[in-house]
Parts: C-alpha cells; sequence; structure tokens
C-alpha cells in the first residue's frame, strides 16, 4: 500500500512538473479594459485644467519570451480639458480612436513596465459652455504620442494599469503659423480583464 502511494505520489509530482507551460507557450492573449482619463492640454494655452473622461477598449498581448510581450490595443479614449469661458464654465470634449502598440517587460510575475507610440484619430472636437455646444474647428485630426506606463496582473485574469500619455503633435490645424500650439497629455487608470 505504501508503495503504491509513493508511485501514485511520484506520478502526480512529475505531471505536475512537466505540464508547467511557460508564458512563451501561451502565444497571444485577448482582453478587455476600461477606465478613468485625466487630460488636459499642454503648450501656449492658458486658464485650462483637467477634464475627467473615460476609455474603453480591446488589446491584445503578444507572448515574445517569458518576460517580453508586444500589445496592441483599439480604444475609444474621451480627452480635452475644461476652462473658462464668457460668461461661466465651459469643457473642450475631444473623442478619439486611439492604437497605442507597447513593449511590455515584466519585472516579476505579476508586475510588468511598458512604453510604445500611440496613434490617434479625432472623432470630434466639442465646446460646452453653460450657453451653447459648438464644433471646434481646425483641429488635426491624426495626433501621435508617446505611452509609459506600469500594470499589476492578478492569477484569475484582471489586472490593473496606469499609463501616461505625451502627446508629440500640434492639435491646433489654425489657419497661420502664429496660430496656438498644443499638445494632449492623458492619464489613464484601467482595469482589465484576459479572456
Amino acid at each position: 500500500m505504501k508503495k503504491r502511494f509513493c508511485i501514485i505520489l511520484l506520478l502526480f509530482v512529475s505531471t505536475q512538473f512537466f505540464g508547467q507551460k511557460s508564458k512563451k507557450d501561451e502565444g497571444i492573449i485577448f482582453g478587455l479594459k476600461g477606465g478613468l482619463n485625466v487630460s488636459n492640454f499642454s503648450g501656449e494655452i492658458t486658464d485650462n485644467s483637467n477634464r475627467t473622461s473615460i476609455h474603453l477598449g480591446l488589446f491584445s498581448e503578444i507572448i515574445m519570451s517569458d518576460n517580453v510581450s508586444l500589445q496592441p490595443e483599439l480604444l475609444y479614449s474621451g480627452q480635452g480639458f475644461s476652462g473658462n469661458s464668457t460668461p461661466g464654465f465651459s469643457r473642450s470634449k475631444y473623442d478619439y480612436i486611439t492604437i497605442p502598440v507597447l513593449a511590455k517587460v515584466y519585472l516579476a510575475e505579476k508586475i510588468s513596465i511598458e512604453a510604445g507610440p500611440q496613434i490617434g484619430f479625432l472623432v470630434s472636437a466639442k465646446e460646452k459652455t453653460d450657453a451653447d455646444k459648438v464644433t471646434i474647428p481646425n483641429q488635426k485630426t491624426v495626433d501621435f504620442g508617446l505611452n509609459f506606463g506600469l500594470a499589476y496582473d492578478f492569477k484569475n485574469g484582471v489586472f490593473f494599469q496606469t499609463r501616461y500619455n505625451l502627446g508629440l503633435s500640434n492639435v491646433n490645424a489654425g489657419p497661420n503659423e502664429n496660430a496656438v500650439k498644443y499638445t494632449n497629455s492623458v492619464v489613464q487608470l484601467s482595469v482589465g480583464f484576459k479572456l
């Protein structure tokens, strides 16, 4: 009986040991994510303050090795800024479809850092005041930026992520070279699930 128990135990341990998959064996992981945007414009623009909105979308994580992945994403991202208008309060709402492509490096099993470029396509730009809502003219329809972030993964597929998007393109496509220049600046706090 003791001998039979030892054989069963040995078989169980060996199948667990040799049956372990490395991260690379997972191939491609798909998932959903969403969360809070805190956005503003940087540059030659004054009297502006943060706008809070949301981001939401899909991603895939392409496993390159046990520690390195490539993560392309497709997101809706609400950006822009708040400010003062005459009279009262205004909110400049810029809605983008963004495509970040991030290199992701795992520092530990659950903690990763990420960085990479992003392209954004402007869907709408509207200014809402106490009195009216108007389309903002002369805004560039394509925006380029760089992302830097940190993520924490749980074993059940849920993860938390924080990221900063530094805009590289002047958003204003004003009619002359003296037009005010400004770029996007966005902090994202996300929660997601790997399917």
